[in-house]
Order: structure tokens, then sequence, then C-alpha cells
């Protein structure tokens, strides 16, 4: 009876509820399994990353089966051998494990492999083909099921192992930390609700048209990010440059673009598969990208829409100046300076300074001072006076 009770309590204190509540870890989480990438969750013992993957599963209502890799032989993921009635004419299949064939039967689900970086090299080794082809044994994972492995870094982890490269390679990685207003209401009762983002079909074209575009014309320009395996063993273990997660990359953009992601998803998703350096790299290339034409600009200055960005407005009123410098007439130029006195409502005076002084040379002796440019003018000494 006293059990029984217990049992009530505890029930009780399992029954939570969840809330819609912005927080770009679990929107780039769901965004990379909605893509079909493995996704490798980094991050100190005790701060939820397991509970978050069972709570994404229950949302999602998708069956869970967590692996925890450390406890495991390499043949519980390449297969046992089993010897049949004749060897020598029908081989020897490589028997998939129980948690494999559940999966393969229920046709969807999420398989968690938790404990990763205590893995040994040989396990890691073992798990190359599971991630990357969704392959154990002889048998195949159906594309129902999603791969979301968790790891503690080296430091925190029982009987720690560096992550192998070739495996490291295969995961789209987040950094997991937790926030303390989630945490707390979380112990109240409510944790935030898990969603898969909503695609726009009308965009699907134009978003793998639009991320293809982004990565191909940054490689272009950057041959050597291609291919750039880290020197240390322990940035190996994370994020680098490869085709293989450049072809990440492209598909994550591409969904992204799809769903209308924000940025800050976006940045932690993409340096997630190609590391911190030609991550913001390549969020500069798509910056560049959707930045609107100076020639367009030029033509309507009045109507003209700038960027919020202070570095993307920056950038725009430098590419209207070499528009003008390249093909120099009185009706662009007072166009551009138009264009420069609209830069200074919600941006700031000295992002107008240098591009202002650039135009101001381009001026020939029989034209006029422009009008609205002593609103420039007292900019341009408020700038310098900051300096």
């Amino acid at each position: 009876m006293t059990l029984d009770i217990a049992a009530d309590l505890i029930g009780l204190l399992a029954d939570t509820t969840t809330e819609p509540r912005p927080d770009i870890q679990l929107e780039a989480l769901t965004l990379a399994v909605a893509a079909d990438l493995p996704v490798l969750l980094w991050g100190e013992p005790g701060i939820g990353k397991t509970a978050a993957l069972t709570q994404l599963a229950a949302t999602l209502d998708l069956p869970l089966t967590t692996v925890i890799a450390s406890v495991h032989e390499p043949t519980d993921f390449s297969g046992l051998p089993v010897i049949g009635a004749d060897p020598a004419v029908h081989g020897v299949p490589m028997a998939p494990p129980d948690w494999a064939v559940r999966l393969a039967n229920s046709g969807r689900g999420l398989l968690f492999l938790d404990e990763l970086s205590t893995a040994p090299p040989a396990v890691q080794a073992a798990l190359l083909r599971l991630v990357l082809e969704r392959r154990v044994g002889a048998l195949t994972l159906p594309p129902g099921v999603r791969i979301v492995a968790a790891a503690n870094p080296r430091g925190s982890a029982a009987d720690g192992w560096e992550l192998s490269a070739p495996l490291a390679n295969r995961f789209v990685h987040l950094q997991w930390t937790y926030d303390h207003e989630v945490v707390v209401r979380g112990l109240g009762g409510t944790w935030p609700r898990a969603a898969l983002p909503t695609l726009d079909r009308a965009r699907l074209g134009e978003a793998v048209a639009y991320a293809r575009r982004g990565v191909t014309g940054m490689l272009t320009v950057r041959p050597k990010l291609v291919h750039q395996l880290p020197q240390s063993e322990t940035k190996r273990g994370g994020p680098w440059p490869s085709p293989r997660t450049w072809e990440m990359a492209v598909r994550l953009i591409a969904f992204a673009t799809a769903a209308g992601t924000s940025r800050e998803v976006l940045s932690m998703l993409v340096r997630g598969v190609v590391g911190d350096g030609p991550g913001l790299e390549l969020l500069a290339t798509l910056d560049r990208m959707d930045l609107p034409d100076p020639e367009e600009l030029l033509a309507d200055p009045a109507g003209a829409v700038l960027p919020g960005r202070g570095d993307l407005r920056q950038a725009v009123l430098q590419g209207i100046v070499e528009a003008v410098r390249s093909r120099a007439d009185r009706k662009r130029w007072e166009a551009a300076w138009i264009l420069l006195v609209k830069a200074l409502d919600g941006g700031t005076p000295d992002l107008v300074v240098v591009p202002a002084g650039q135009l101001a040379e381009l001026r020939r002796d029989d034209w006029p001072m422009p009008v609205g440019v002593e609103r420039l003018a007292g900019a341009m000494t408020v700038a310098r006076m900051a300096a």
C-alpha cells in the first residue's frame, strides 16, 4: 500500500506540460532532425541533454530507443556473425541487435546514442556505418529513423576518449547549455515545446538554389576551405570542413531558408558542421548575397530600403559609392547622397563618414551641393568628435 501511494506521488511529479517558447538550441536541434542529419549534443553532465531528447521524441510522437554506446561491443553495431546451413553457399550474415530490429519493424523512431565520448575507438569505428549509412549488420534502418547522440567533454566524461575524426565529421555538433529560466519553469512543471519547422513548399526550389549558390560561391574564392583537417586531436573531434560537411551545410541552409529560420539558429547549425571560422565566413557570404543591388537603389533612392544591421548597411553604402565611381554623372551622384541621408535614419553617424568623404571627392565643379547634405555634415562632425 505504501509503495502504491509512493507510485501515485511519483506519477504526479512526472505530470508536466509544455508551452511554446523561443529556444534557439531546440530550434536548431529540430531543424537538423527534420533535415535527417545526425546530431551530436555536447554538454556537461546533468544539464538536460537526455531529458531534451526524451521530450523531443514525445512531442514528435516518435518511439525513443536509447543505446549507451560505451557499454556495447563493436559487434553490437557491425552485426554478429550467424552461421547458416551452408556458409560456403550463403555466406555468413551479420545479424543486427534487437533494438535495431525493433526500429526497423516500427519504421520510424528516434535513435539516441548516449555517452558517445566514453565509447572506445573500436566502438567508434563500428558506429561509422550506422551514423552515415544507417546500416546495422545486414539491416538498413528505414528513412523514418532519426539519429541523435550526446557526449560530455573529455574532461568531464567517465573514462572519456576524444571523438575520432571520421565519426565527428558525420555529425552536426551542437553545444548544449542550460537556460536558467527554462530550468526554473521546467521544475515548476512547464517545459519548452519542441516542434518541427514549418517548411514553405513554394520556397523549396528557391531555398535549394540559394543554399548551393552560397556554399559554392564561397568555396570558389576560398578553395583551401574545401577540406581542412584540424591539426590537434581535440579539434578533430569537433566540427571541421570537408566535402561531406559542406554538403550538410547546403542541406541545413536550404531547410533554414524554406522554414524562415532565424540567423542565430542558422549560425549554430552552420558552425556545427564546418566549424566556427569557415561557418562565419559562409554566413558573411550569405549576408552579401542578400544585399540589395546598388544600381536598383540608385534608380529609386526615395523608395530604397536599406539593411537594418550596421555592417550590412555599411557594405551597401560602400557598394553605392563604387557604383557611382564606375559611372559618374550628376543624377547618380545626387541619388547617392539621398541614400546616405536615408542611412542616417535608424543608423549611427560613423557609418556614413567614409562613404560621404569618398562621394564628395567625386563631385565635379559644375555640380551644386545636393539637398539634405547639411544633415550629413552635422553627423560627420559628431562622428569625428566621438572618435
